[in-house]
């Protein structure tokens, strides 16, 4: 018998709707109403700030370790503005921007990186997970959720996050596994940001792409751009549809760049040179769609100053309410610990106790 190739029903495709300097494909452009592409723009915006007041929160000590985001404002936005509220998010712990977009108060967020418990309460009616930090530990749960939904018959999805780095994890394989073979209504964003801290992307597979993933398991995928919000838009909007309508699940690989470092713990300069940061750094993704939109017409430099006033009050109201609740008795991280405490967190707690009474701390409720 001869020898002949295998077909694969699945695609895997490139998309990129506007270029490194902000040149659009007008065949590819994605008929978006003004105000859809404002609050597109407002929530980058938003994001980005919101990275800087708390990466300077976190300098100042006002916080503890903090992980930034800056680069990746447009993968997270673009992804998640076109969920329904009954829709499902899964996070891990560098999509703020989603938080914000779904409706977590940016207090919360903050308490999160504070190390405050409350931090990781989910706010009332919002379909998202905890902030977590364990990596591909999202994926299980993004496929779990799509086929507990597919199970009770709704039309809802669920959409989460893992990075590079978090491929090479058994999580992810796992649960791609179990989402292909149940036809599930998930779409599982690969934040391709270059580096697992200091692993580079290239020595975390040696596949061409991580959007060719899919295939082994029975989906479609789809590298995109994530520094072109126009493009992480089309491309989540055709997977949620898709997953709506029976279609199965999807990954999509986000190509963009992690600029700052892996969290405030971390020295990038010891494994990375400059001159990739810089090269990076003209792929901006708020740059790129900030000029797109003052092509259009539709945002010029008394918005962005209007719009900058705004959220500097709305992230200043934030970090002012954290700041306001943080009357906190730190001892009860040995309390809440266990049901029948350990001898050894007793021994701790005690240590602890015996510490704050030595330098004269008085903690109450």
């Amino acid at each position: 018998m001869p020898r002949k190739k295998i077909k694969l029903e699945r695609k895997l495709e490139y998309l990129q709707i506007l270029d490194d300097k902000g040149v659009l494909d007008e065949s590819l452009e994605p008929k978006l109403d003004g105000d859809l592409l404002m609050k597109m723009f407002r929530m980058m915006l938003t994001t980005r700030r919101l990275d800087e007041r708390l990466l300077n929160m976190q300098r100042q000590g006002r916080i503890g370790t903090y992980a930034p985001i800056r680069g990746q404002e447009a993968v997270q936005i673009g992804a998640v503005i076109g969920l329904r509220q009954s829709d499902w998010m899964v996070q891990s712990f560098r999509e703020p921007g989603c938080c914000v977009m779904r409706g977590w108060p940016v207090e919360k967020i903050i308490q999160f990186w504070g190390g405050y418990e409350e931090g990781c309460a989910v706010p009332e009616g919002v379909n998202d997970t905890p902030i977590a930090v364990p990596v591909a530990s999202q994926c299980p749960h993004i496929m779990g959720i799509a086929w507990g939904m597919k199970m009770k018959k709704k039309d809802d999805v669920a959409l989460g996050f893992c990075g590079d780095g978090g491929t090479s994890e058994g999580d992810f394989h796992e649960a791609m596994t179990f989402a292909g073979v149940y036809k599930v209504p998930a779409i599982f964003v690969i934040t391709n940001n270059q580096w697992a801290i200091s692993v580079p992307r290239e020595k975390q597979t040696a596949s061409a792409t991580l959007a060719q993933k899919a295939l082994a398991y029975g989906m479609d995928g789809l590298q995109v751009d994530g520094n072109d919000i126009l493009a992480m838009y089309v491309a989540t909007q055709e997977a949620i549809e898709k997953a709506r309508s029976g279609g199965g699940p999807s990954l999509i690989e986000a190509v963009t760049y992690r600029v700052a470092m892996h969290t405030t713990a971390d020295d990038p300069k010891k494994y990375r040179g400059d001159a990739e940061v810089k090269k990076w750094e003209k792929r901006d993704p708020l740059i790129r769609f900030e000029k797109y939109l003052r092509d259009k017409g539709v945002l010029d430099d008394k918005t962005i100053e209007e719009l900058e006033i705004d959220i500097r009050d709305f992230i200043k109201a934030g970090v002012e309410a954290y700041e306001a609740n943080r009357d906190v008795d730190p001892r009860d991280c040995f309390d809440y610990m266990y049901n029948d405490m350990p001898d050894e967190l007793k021994a701790q707690r005690d240590e602890f106790n015996a510490a704050l009474e030595r330098e004269g701390i008085t903690i109450g409720h």
